[in-house]
């Protein structure tokens, strides 16, 4: 631990600028009375530097320096940070790495000015040896096939190694949500242009049963029960089942979805439900029953692209007509109908995370159309999106937001199929409590246009990791 502590030092130091830091000593001598240890360090701080000019050159054909220049971290006239340099220097091999170059080697290369106490700093650019993956190995998966893990990588045996694409898939398979821990190692082979991959997981359980109840302001009183699996056979198929009871509503769900369908990169599922809603806020209750295919698949890497179909018998229901206190609007709506619903969605995602981001940004589009058959017809359009920064390694600072318009075909936009805004979509208003209102009885009608958005911070609240419960 002693030893640990001087390169604790040494780092800390070198990240404020220290570049001549040194720990000269670190000596322990036992007390008096033999109970204890007193430890001290001696170290030699030496100047602090500041950066020069910073500069990146390459001898790599057809690059250009000055398209890497976002990658770098460090700026003239910042103190020099031994931490930003490494930062740089990673950000640089990937983005590099990504325009096709498979075998770079980045080193960043210090010229010293003492007497003015400048560093001027050069990121240097050079093919570096070209090694390859000879293997691929795994452990630690007790329930989960082998398959299900190689599927997620973004490089096979024989392919050139990189860092970037390695990187990627730890990421993709942490999201996966299976694994408590995903450790990814390059480790050197026999010949030395080939490179060995040890993947080491440590699976949790992926099965779920859940019992709830409480009071919303929204809901009133609730109840749930919930059956789930996520890696069902240890396969990756997601089995799911939901029961939710409360004094607005009442839902019946079940799900599966196999994310590689007949091993290919293509994911489909199939939904059933039956749900009953009390709009109150609207003076009508809504019974939905139905059944909806979908199938996903990868664009481009962080590009996906999800059709779906969609069908249910849907009625409104409680509505009196001789109620003064009940809008024309929804009299008119009372009834029954079917919908047939045609659905496409394309998302770009370059969130760290998809559960709990802590950097990066996504952007969605999603389409709608009612009228394949069916009593119902209409055209949605939505578009979302979110970014994400932290201020600090623990403070995420996040802004999500989207814009929706929906146009009926031949008919008004029913209250049914219209926007809402409130309770579960808006913190701070009621549910249906923003937007178009009859003016004569309150009633909330919905609208045709809407937008929402929403700034906010996450934060530890000082509870254990695992609890994975954030402020």
């Amino acid at each position: 631990r002693l030893t640990v502590d001087k390169e604790q030092l040494r780092k800390f130091y070198l990240s404020e600028g220290y570049a001549d830091f040194r720990v000269l000593s670190a000596v322990a001598e036992l007390s008096p009375d033999q109970e204890a240890f007193f430890i001290t360090f001696t170290v030699e701080e030496g100047e602090r530097y500041k950066l020069g000019t910073v500069d990146i050159k390459t001898t790599l054909k057809d690059l250009d320096p000055e398209t890497l220049r976002g990658s770098v971290e460090t700026d003239e006239g910042d103190w020099y940070n031994a931490d930003l340099v490494d930062e740089s220097v990673q950000a640089i091999s990937d983005q590099v790495g990504s325009l096709g170059y498979a075998f770079v080697d980045v080193r960043p290369r210090i010229d010293r000015d003492a007497e003015n106490k400048i560093l001027n700093l050069t990121y240097d650019i050079q093919e570096g040896p070209k090694v390859y993956v000879e293997r691929i190995d795994i452990s630690g998966n007790v329930r989960t096939q082998d398959k299900v893990i190689r599927r997620e990588f973004r490089i096979a045996e024989g392919d050139a190694f990189s860092t970037a694409k390695l990187r990627r898939t730890e990421q993709r398979l942490k999201n996966l949500g299976f694994f408590e821990s995903v450790d990814i190692q390059a480790v050197p082979s026999d010949s030395p242009d080939k490179t060995l991959i040890k993947v080491k997981v440590a699976e949790k359980s992926t099965g779920e049963l859940s019992f709830g109840a409480g009071f919303s302001t929204a809901d009133g009183p609730l109840g749930n029960v919930g059956l789930r699996e996520r890696n069902l056979l240890g396969k990756g198929y997601d089995l799911r089942a939901q029961f939710n009871i409360s004094g607005r509503r009442s839902t019946i769900d079940v799900s599966f979805t196999d994310p590689y369908f007949l091993d290919k990169e293509l994911s489909a599922g199939f939904d059933v439900f039956h749900r009953r809603f009390d709009r109150r806020e609207s003076s009508f209750k809504e019974q939905n029953t139905g059944m909806g295919l979908r199938m996903g698949y990868d664009l481009a890497e962080y590009t996906r692209h999800t059709l779906s179909y969609q069908a249910s018998y849907d009625k409104v229901t409680g509505v009196d007509d001789d109620d003064s206190d009940i809008s024309d609007v929804i009299k008119e709506e009372e009834g029954s109908d079917v919908r047939s619903i045609i659905g496409s969605d394309l998302t770009y995602d370059r969130r760290d995370n998809r559960m709990d981001p802590r950097e990066g940004y996504y952007v969605s589009i999603g389409t709608d159309f009612a009228g394949l058959g069916g009593t119902v017809t209409y055209l949605r359009n939505t578009l979302g999106g979110g970014y994400f920064y932290s201020i600090t390694k623990e403070v995420t600072l996040g802004a999500t937001g989207e814009v929706g318009y929906i146009r009926g075909i031949g008919d008004e936009v029913r209250v049914t199929d219209a926007f809402f805004l409130g309770g579960q979509n808006l913190r701070g208003f009621a549910t249906g409590g923003v937007g178009p209102r009859d003016s004569d009885t309150n009633d909330s009608l919905g609208g045709k246009f809407r937008f929402e958005g929403t700034v906010q911070a996450a934060f530890p609240l000082g509870l254990p990791e695992e609890y994975q419960i954030r402020g």
